[in-house]
């Protein structure tokens, strides 16, 4: 089980987001890759130049993962999301906090300079099965 962490001695989260989650290890920790905007089934690049649609296409992916570990979006405790332009934050953050809905891991964000296979977004997760 995962339990939000909320103080007012450090500075609220401003996004969907919380500002740490507290892990009971009571189950199995799960840490994924990086998930870019590739195809499952024959390994395409999703969305070229959309960063909507690749974000879509790393939180399936991401969702696969989870399944197929036994978890859901909901399990999962911290992400990582790697963005090639911070000033597609706001539509990559929409879609991220859809994805998430009321659960809202832990969660770091950092404009890089360059991505596999020059994607825009790509996204990791650690969960808590």
């Amino acid at each position: 089980m995962s339990q939000a962490i909320h103080t007012d001695q450090a500075p609220a989260a401003i996004g969907p987001y919380v500002q740490a989650r507290k892990v009971t290890l009571t189950g199995q920790l799960l840490f994924t890759s990086g998930q870019i905007a590739l195809d499952p089934k024959d390994g395409s690049l999703v969305g070229e130049g959309d960063v909507e649609a690749q974000t879509h296409q790393c939180l399936a992916n991401l969702a696969a993962i989870l399944q197929e570990a036994g978890g859901a979006p909901g399990s999962v405790v911290k992400t990582t999301v790697f963005i090639k332009d911070m000033n597609d934050f706001g539509k990559i953050n929409a879609i991220y906090a859809d994805f998430f809905g009321d659960h809202k891991p832990a969660r770091s964000c950092v404009e890089v300079a360059r991505l596999p296979k020059d994607v825009l977004v790509e996204i990791e997760a650690i969960a808590q099965l």
